[in-house]
């Protein structure tokens, strides 16, 4: 049932951005009186799943969820249609529109996904506002319990002010900040420290895998979820959600801080204090030979912490007005923020490649159970990812197109057709190996996380 939920909402959401993308080539190519003959959703290789011919434009929708298009007549596309390119220019052809009206209507893909993208953005800043951590309100810094935190050279306690001079105003913000970037700073101590983000950084992220969870936390209170079976302390009066104050006298606030004086009490009895409800209970526990009492540590949820008042978080709400410079701002920090992550896959020494993901990665990023807030967040995001993706100047995308455009415009030379149709077969070579090379990245994943 949750893969169901799952592929739904990707399923969802990529007809949504196809459509509106293709429709972005669609309505200029129609207003500058172009013909259009096939407007698809997914590809229709030898059959399809629906068509219905309306005017002179077939819509239909193929059996190949792998995007869709617009088929315009007299243009070098998807459909390598060079029959058709043999005959003479027609005026309802693409290739016999003025330059200026072929760049957009090979733009109109890419911006009405940004626009799609920003949209959204507004419309969530406007109904659901922001809910966050600020990050000056981690006043006793982060938990170090990851390899990973330790090899960046933080520890617990420290404070992560700012990642390539950029100030971090929200806490949730610090592990994509670092994986885009290249130094940050640090407070320990009272004392301000600039550290080097090591290159294959990202290649030791993806490989701890997606269900290692985040390698930089907030310290938490020791709170316990369960006593185990085998814990020495199965039969003391420990309890789940008992949240632990005190050991042998010395009081705690974090889990980090209990852990190392376990570490100092091994093989011994020693009194410890819990917090249950208002009432301070003391209890006696046995302290293992490893240094622990045999419980499992409860990860509280943030708004839990609030209460308890570990953390105090900040919400913000906006009028319509208000929200949109802030849904502005919101994409522009995710385009931004996708173009670093895209530069260091194409650099082979941060080991990013290796995070590179296709259908199955896209689709594990929605929740497995529904949220229309997170549903529309994550939409957005791929909404600005395929305009940015499909402006990139590679044949067979639109960035292609725009490029060859372009050059004639600039130059009064037009690219022969032939030229043309090997530029585009170059260009979904290229797509085609991408495209083996992200989801074969899932395939290995995905067993080995089954060999586990």
């Amino acid at each position: 049932m949750e893969i169901l939920i799952k592929a739904s909402q990707f399923i969802l959401s990529l007809s949504l951005l196809i459509v509106l993308h293709e429709l972005g080539h669609f309505v200029p190519a129609k207003l500058f009186k172009t013909k259009v003959e096939k407007f698809y959703l997914f590809f229709d290789y030898k059959f399809s799943l629906f068509k219905k011919k309306i005017g002179e434009t077939v819509y239909g929708i193929g059996w190949i969820p792998l995007g869709g298009y617009v088929k315009i007549a007299g243009m070098i596309d998807e459909s390598m249609d060079t029959e058709q390119m043999k005959g003479e220019p027609q005026p309802w052809e693409f290739r016999s529109k003025p330059a200026w009206q072929r760049l957009i209507i090979m733009l109109g893909g890419v911006i009405v996904n940004f626009i799609l993208g920003i949209l959204i953005y507004i419309c969530l800043m406007w109904v659901y506002g922001e809910k966050y951590l600020p990050n000056d309100n981690v006043k006793d810094g982060v938990w170090v319990q990851d390899a990973l935190a330790v090899k960046l050279g933080l520890e617990t306690g420290d404070k992560v002010i700012s990642v390539d001079g950029k100030t971090i105003k929200k806490f949730n913000q610090i592990p994509i900040e670092l994986i885009n970037g290249s130094s940050f700073v640090i407070e320990r101590n009272g004392e301000k420290i600039e550290k080097k983000i090591p290159v294959d950084f990202i290649s030791n992220l993806v490989d701890r895998g997606k269900d290692a969870g985040s390698f930089i936390l907030p310290r938490y209170p020791f709170v316990i979820s369960n006593v185990g079976k085998e814990s020495p302390n199965l039969k003391s009066d420990l309890k789940a959600k008992d949240m632990i104050v005190s050991i042998g006298g010395t009081p705690i606030k974090y889990f980090d801080e209990g852990k190392d004086l376990f570490a100092k009490l091994k093989g011994t009895k020693t009194t410890i204090e819990v917090k249950r409800g208002n009432e301070i209970k003391p209890i006696e526990v046995q302290v293992t030979g490893e240094g622990k009492l045999g419980v499992g540590l409860a990860q509280l949820p943030m708004r839990d912490l609030e209460k308890l008042g570990y953390y105090s978080l900040e919400t913000k709400t906006y009028s319509f007005g208000q929200a949109i410079p802030a849904g502005l701002n919101k994409s522009w920090n995710t385009l931004t923020g996708y173009v670093k992550q895209l530069k260091k896959i194409f650099n082979p020494s941060t080991g990013a490649y290796k995070g590179l993901g296709g259908f199955i990665s896209i689709g594990s990023i929605f929740p497995s159970e529904w949220s229309a807030q997170t549903f529309w967040n994550i939409t957005a995001f791929l909404s600005i990812m395929l305009g940015f993706m499909n402006l990139l100047p590679i044949p067979a995308l639109d960035g292609g197109h725009v490029v060859f455009t372009l050059w004639e415009m600039i130059t009064g030379k037009k690219p022969g057709d032939k030229f043309l149709e090997y530029a585009q077969l170059v260009g979904f070579i290229i797509l085609l190996i991408l495209l083996i090379f992200a989801n074969g990245n899932d395939v290995v994943r995905l067993v080995n996380s089954w060999m586990k």
